[in-house]
């Protein structure tokens, strides 16, 4: 509403004083979707601090290696005279461990840095996997109906009604004994292949449920009627129209990847020793030193908290952001 007065009055002002009609053409200039949502996003203070510590956990795994330089310690280098009571316990933050040290004697800080690069890419690769999966299939079921979609609905109903922590158990075992396809062990690419398969269902729901809605439209009609076959008209004419609530259920998807990786992790069926993740750090640490080194528990833990945390906020604000009952005239 604000936005309409103001552009009432602007082609008014240009109407009864030429001399201003640049201005104010400004004024009523159209404004990209893209564009509205950059600056309500640039608004949202709290979003923005959030992606600013982002983009420091980015550097942070990006720059692992220079944690390792300056302080001197290897990621795998173990210190069993240093790094270690005489009872064998881990010591606590010291000069020489900023954050203490874990089971082995491994520096705790360098371990955690690390770790970070294990849980950003887990939760992009599994991400981007469940969201292009997600829109192929949901873009199919939606556009083709009939048939196919009846089949790819009920697969996407089943799939989510499957618990994804005991299909990821079951497939950790065969993949010890049998590794998939010859080569896939037990490790980072099972992770991501769990994570990918049971979390594009969600995603093909949302798209199904919008393409349902957008091939109806008069443009997707015209385009049908120029001759365009349903791969053009899926790919070049609806797709964009899905680009913005893509991109913030990615952003808000990456936090969850990144706790179910950490779970998987967790529960021994995720990243194997001796990788550093947080997840396994966790379990370590909760199940052998509860009680007494607490540094051990938590340091990983405040990283996982803090990650999630940054990009839920962050993904919030990018909801609010491509809301379009937001203020308009920004």
């Amino acid at each position: 509403m604000t936005y309409d007065i103001q552009r009432v009055e602007s082609e008014i002002l240009i109407q009864t004083n030429p001399e201003s009609a640049p201005e104010a053409q400004k004024q009523i200039e159209g404004k990209s979707p893209w564009v509205l949502a950059w600056r309500r996003l640039r608004r949202d203070r709290a979003a923005m601090i959030c992606l600013g510590g982002i983009i420091l956990i980015v550097a942070c795994a990006i720059g692992a290696p220079i944690f390792a330089t300056i302080t001197g310690h290897g990621n795998m280098q173990q210190f069993d005279t240093i790094g270690r009571t005489p009872e064998g316990l881990p010591v606590g933050p010291s000069s020489t461990f900023w954050l203490g040290t874990d089971s082995l004697g491994r520096d705790l800080l360098v371990r955690i840095a690390y770790g970070a690069r294990i849980s950003l890419f887990v939760g992009v690769a599994a991400t981007a996997v469940t969201v292009v999966g997600g829109t192929v299939i949901g873009l199919a079921a939606g556009y083709f109906g009939g048939l196919t979609d009846s089949i790819l609905a009920r697969f996407m109903d089943w799939l989510l009604a499957v618990p994804f922590l005991l299909f990821a158990i079951s497939l950790f075992s065969v993949a010890v004994v049998h590794p998939i396809f010859g080569f896939i062990g037990p490790g980072l690419p099972i992770v991501i292949i769990v994570l990918g398969f049971f979390g594009w269902a969600s995603i093909g729901r949302i798209v199904r449920g919008q393409v349902l809605s957008i091939k109806e439209k008069e443009y997707i009609e015209a385009a049908r009627a120029l001759g365009a076959g349903p791969w053009r008209i899926m790919f070049v004419d609806i797709l964009p129209n899905l680009l913005a609530p893509l991109i913030v259920y990615s952003t808000l998807l990456i936090p969850a990847t990144i706790v179910g990786e950490a779970t998987l992790s967790f529960l021994g069926v995720g990243i194997q020793p001796p990788t550093a993740d947080w997840g396994q750090m966790i379990s370590n640490a909760s199940q052998d030193f509860l009680y007494g080194p607490w540094w051990y528990l938590v340091f990983p833990s405040l990283a996982l908290l803090i990650t999630t945390l940054v990009f839920n906020i962050f993904g919030d604000g990018v909801r609010d952001a491509f809301d379009p009952r937001g203020d308009l005239y920004v």
